[in-house]
């Protein structure tokens, strides 16, 4: 691609503007990151210090004030801003990128949606683990029909954080949309719509384990596909063994993947895409086979594909300079939430929710 990089203003330095946004909009060679808004002094000096070009906003109203200079906005502030600023950016006529979950709700995504079609503007949310390694190794394996007809699929996306961190995330308040379901589980829930299409019934546990703890740290749910496949999905901050990341199980084999994507732990450590990113070493390869464990050597290695998190920026530069697909739709966000929401009345109430 050649022309003037789009302009890119970034809203919000915490984890995911300065962990995941920034570098990956730098790396994109048809983006420039134009503005960073945040009122930290400290995330100002790191931003600077990363990015010595860039200008500098306290507030998102510094921002809008010269949205003419911009070309798209991405909004990575706490989730309780997402609707609010997403919509002030489209109504500013910009382009927008929000963080994952988009809203609180289905309706509130659908609204975005609709103004952005309204307004004939691009609107996408960034779900990056669509781009994590297993799940690209995967999704390649479902295409040669390696498994055959899969019938259940496992992902669990655990973690051992014994004590809370505090913070919105980890907030009691609805307001502030925290806790696992949303958190984490909107990146489970993307992935296997994703793999396997609409869900007819869910249900879900919701738990808070930890001493101190507000909202929910502990979460599975039970997806029944319109296909017939069953997805289990686990979220969890309280998981002192960790399960493999992904067991898929088909009609002729099943792929069995151990570890996170190296992607996250690269960019948290300073590194930036470039030659060998998104690489894993072979004794981190899921397996394929039936009949035998994994862990016991059963199956053979299948080579993990690299993770390709920038692959979502270039999308986007591309979708907004050449008319290219939107890599992921405010409506493919929405069926998320409608799912999501699902589980979070299931929990409650202790039943099984139709779709």
């Amino acid at each position: 691609m050649t022309g003037t990089p789009l302009r890119v203003g970034l809203i919000g330095y915490g984890l995911a503007g300065s962990v995941f946004h920034a570098p990956l909009i730098a790396a994109t060679e048809s983006l420039v990151l134009d503005t960073v808004v945040t009122s930290n002094p400290e995330r100002q000096e790191q931003a600077r210090a990363e990015f010595p070009d860039v200008r500098l906003a306290g507030t998102p109203d510094e921002l809008f004030a010269r949205s003419g200079d911009l070309d798209l906005v991405v909004v990575a502030s706490p989730n309780r801003t997402h609707v609010p600023l997403a919509r002030t950016a489209l109504e500013a006529d910009l382009a927008v990128v929000v963080d994952k979950p988009v809203a609180g709700t289905a309706a509130e995504a659908r609204e975005l949606a609709g103004l952005a079609e309204r307004r004939g503007l691009f609107l996408s949310v960034f779900q990056n683990r669509r781009w994590d390694n297993d799940f690209l190794t995967l999704r390649s394996l479902l295409a040669e029909g390696a498994l055959g007809d899969v019938w259940r699929f496992e992902s669990r996306f655990e973690r051992w954080r014994p004590q809370p961190k505090g913070g919105w995330r980890e907030s009691g308040d609805p307001a502030e949309i925290g806790g696992l379901l949303y958190d984490l589980g909107s990146h489970v829930v993307d992935q296997a719509l994703v793999l396997f299409g609409p869900v007819t019934r869910v249900y879900a546990e919701a738990v808070v384990r930890r001493a101190g703890a507000e909202t929910d740290d502990d979460t599975f749910l039970a997806l029944t596909h319109a296909n017939g496949v069953r997805s289990h999905l686990y979220a969890s901050a309280t998981t002192a063994q960790l399960g493999p990341r992904f067991r898929v199980l088909g009609s002729k084999a099943g792929y069995v993947k151990y570890g996170l994507d190296p992607q996250e732990a690269a960019l948290r450590d300073g590194g930036r895409p470039g030659p060998g990113w998104g690489e894993e070493p072979e004794e981190l390869w899921g397996r394929v086979g039936s009949g035998e464990s994994p862990v016991t050597g059963g199956g053979r290695a299948v080579r993990t594909l690299p993770g390709d998190y920038p692959a979502y920026y270039a999308a986007v530069a591309k979708a907004l300079t050449d008319g290219g697909p939107n890599p992921v739709t405010a409506a493919e966000a929405a069926a998320a939430l409608d799912v999501l929401e699902a589980a979070r009345r299931s929990a409650r109430d202790g039943v099984a929710v139709s779709l």
